[in-house]
């Protein structure tokens, strides 16, 4: 047997004699099989053998990776390829990281090809750790020391062990802006996400380095200028620089800011679809107006989405300036092309394990076959996010493979729980001890209907009802909601005047859609009402028991108007909804009043997790015919949780002996900030707010004065 070939650290490959090989044989293999080695051999038998074949053999197993060391032998006419195999990695070990997370290196690792039970690449390992390294730096750690150890187990077999030093990361010192003269440096580097925090904040991560941070920063400063005219603005160069102990960061921008530009002429040219007249009025600037980048692209949007609405799902629609120097204007025309008008193949929906496709599929206001239109597709994911008992609402409209004028509308939604059941035993200051069942269905075997059932128990209420509500009894959208209960209250212990109130009965209410925001609810109801006084009952309730009687059957008339604009019903953002209802006594009651309300909400998002709202109710109650006034247990009252903050359940209006007696008008609003916990994901289902409450009840709507509304604050 003699040495054929090998290859040295030189590169260099000994010469022999050719000779036709009449055999392989591979020697050395330990994991590898002989048939993985001959699929990727440039030989056969049969094939001439000689120094060129020789050389292409060796470097084509090579670039396998799966050898350190190969040499080619000769035993007569036979091949023999000697081989020895890199060591497969046993395992592999993270330590000493904490802001880069265990699984996301190891998936990064993986996807690069270093995995336990791969070959080793040593200049794959080095690789990784000079990437790892980076995206350290990228996140602000300097300091950052990776050292990567390969140690041998036995059986041609290693482990790769990872260790992180992760140091401190770098913290902006400073910030300055060199070149701004129109705009206050300190109201520009409010714009930014990094920075110096504030002195109370105490959890900010403002002044923590990041390249991707200050890149956005940069394009948050070009929008900023670009928004008030300067077309010209540029950043002319940007120094980070990094103390010698790499703790410490200062940042140096320097800017041109350029001259500000006024908006000339606006034209309109392409294919118009629709009417110029309802183009321009989607043009919300004029000539003379500062130029404004976002102004011109949201008129770009507002045309496209119009457009839209009609069916051009694909409409492309481009501003194109025309700057004249000299008189410092930018020209704008808006080129639009509508494209093809997109249909709707099928509407697909994803992720509803227990609620019917029908439940979801009955609010989209996007049918199947018709045009896409942009405001039904926002306005049908609107109304499946209003359904209480699904989350994570999405929609993708990809276009049909082979086609260029359809699309599939695929929605995805999860559940959340829309069912509880509770049983509780407890004692509370105000209802004494309390024994508790309810169970309540929002989606009764994922058919979109509720069903709620309550036994409660306490020294001050004794209720026990049961409801059922079909959003949808007809096809045309028209609800049913059926209510039995009873209810025994002992008043004295609600912090109320003293008395104790039985009332029993039903309603039967039918909820009306007017037009895709308004619903009108009419329904009709009874209740048996007896009163049992006590020796410290207030004079003025014996009074009207005296003149009206103590048992009280009535059948009342309840008529409701809503609009609501929400974006959803639960944790809103954005949007207004308006009641106003009224409930009417029947003449051939055995008492007559009315009570109307009227409430509003609106809701304003100031960034993704913050929300205001401001909310008003007024509510007013009389009677007619031969009641002498408005029945004291169908007064208003004011103060708890629901109402004005801070105050002791149902404790504010007119008193006698310390007890309230409630009033047959009352004002009550709030003013909230709502945000998400710190520390919690946009996913959770838990908000906090800071809150400002104000309101009374008054004796009469003639009593009214604005001086003796109470306020609270809080969070």
């Amino acid at each position: 047997m003699c040495l054929l070939s090998t290859v040295l650290w030189a590169g260099v490959v000994n010469a022999v004699e050719s000779c036709t090989v009449s055999d392989i044989r591979v020697q050395g293999l330990q994991r590898i099989t002989e048939g993985t080695v001959f699929n990727y051999m440039p030989i056969e038998i049969g094939d001439e053998l000689n120094d060129a074949r020789s050389g292409k053999i060796i470097s084509t197993l090579y670039k396998t990776g799966f050898f350190k060391d190969i040499e080619l032998l000769r035993d007569g006419n036979a091949l023999i390829v000697n081989v020895l195999e890199r060591p497969s990695i046993a395992s592999i070990s993270i330590s000493g990281n904490s802001e880069i997370s265990s699984e996301d290196l190891e998936t990064g690792m993986q996807n690069a090809g270093l995995a336990k039970g791969r070959i080793l690449d040593v200049s794959l390992l080095d690789r990784i750790e000079l990437d790892l390294h980076q995206q350290y730096v990228i996140r602000g750690f300097y300091a950052v020391e990776i050292e990567t150890e390969v140690v041998a187990t036995g059986e041609n077999q290693v482990d790769v062990n990872i260790n992180i030093q992760e140091g401190e990361v770098a913290l902006i010192r400073q910030i300055n802006i060199i070149g701004a003269s129109h705009f206050d440096e300190d109201d520009l580097l409010d714009e930014f996400e990094l920075g110096i925090p504030a002195f109370y904040s105490i959890f900010s991560s403002r002044d923590q380095y990041s390249k991707q941070k200050l890149a956005a920063d940069i394009e948050t400063l070009k929008s900023f200028y670009l928004d008030r005219g300067y077309i010209n603005f540029n950043v002319v160069s940007t120094q980070v620089s990094i103390t010698a102990e790499k703790k410490s960061v200062f940042i140096t921008l320097n800017i041109d800011e350029g001259e500000q530009f006024s908006i000339g002429s606006i034209e309109l040219a392409g294919d118009l679809i629709i009417p110029e007249a309802e183009h321009k009025a989607l043009i919300s600037v004029e000539p003379g107006d500062i130029f404004s980048r976002r102004k011109v692209n949201a008129i770009s949007n507002a045309i496209g989405d119009r457009l839209g609405n009609e069916g051009y799902a694909f409409a492309n629609i481009n501003a194109i300036p025309e700057i004249d120097v000299e008189s410092k204007q930018v020209s704008l025309v808006y080129f639009v092309d509508p494209g093809k008008r997109v249909y709707v193949r099928r509407i697909n929906i994803s992720g509803n394990e227990k609620t019917d496709d029908e439940v979801i599929r009955r609010e989209f206001r996007q049918m199947e076959g018709a045009w896409l239109s942009t405001t039904k597709l926002n306005r049908s994911q609107v109304r499946v996010q209003r359904l209480g008992y699904l989350d994570q609402v999405t929609l993708e409209t990809p276009l049909v493979p082979g086609t260029t004028d359809q699309v599939d509308v695929n929605m995805s939604v999860s559940e959340r729980p829309s069912g509880s059941l509770m049983l509780g035993v407890g004692y509370s200051g105000g209802d004494g001890i309390l024994l508790n069942t309810s169970v309540s269905q929002d989606n009764f075997l994922g058919s979109g209907e509720r069903i709620s059932a309550e036994i409660n128990t306490s020294q001050a209420n004794k209720v026990y009802s049961f409801s059922h509500t079909n959003p949808y009894y007809t096809l045309d959208g028209v609800s049913r909601s059926i209510r039995l209960s009873y209810r025994q209250t002992n008043a004295a212990r609600l912090n109320l005047a003293n008395y104790i109130a039985d009332v029993w009965g039903g309603t039967i209410t039918f909820g009306i859609p007017m037009s895709e925001y308004d619903t009108v609810r009419i329904g009709v109801g009874y209740d048996n009402t007896v009163i049992i006084t006590t020796p410290e009952t207030p004079q003025s309730y014996l009074d009207f028991l005296e003149k009206n009687t103590d048992a009280f059957d009535v059948f009342k008339l309840s008529l409701s108007w809503n609009h609501d604009t929400r974006d959803r019903t639960v944790f809103a953002t954005k949007g207004f909804v308006q009641t106003l209802s009224t409930d009417i006594a029947f003449p051939n009651s055995k008492l007559n009043f009315y009570k109307v309300a009227s409430r509003s909400r609106w809701f304003y998002p100031l960034t993704k997790k913050v929300t205001t709202s401001i909310e008003a109710e007024v509510n007013y109650g009389d009677s007619y015919g031969e009641t002498t006034e408005l029945p004291f247990f169908e007064r208003f009252y004011a103060g708890g949780a629901q109402s004005v903050r801070g105050y002791r359940s149902s404790t504010l209006g007119p008193r006698e002996n310390g007890r309230a007696l409630g009033g047959d008008f009352r004002v009550v609003g709030t003013a909230e900030l709502i945000f998400m916990p710190p520390f919690t994901e946009e996913s959770s289902t838990v908000r906090m707010s800071l809150f400002w409450d104000v309101g009374n009840v008054f004796d009469d709507i003639s009593y009214y004065n604005s001086a003796e509304l109470r306020q609270s604050v809080g969070m």
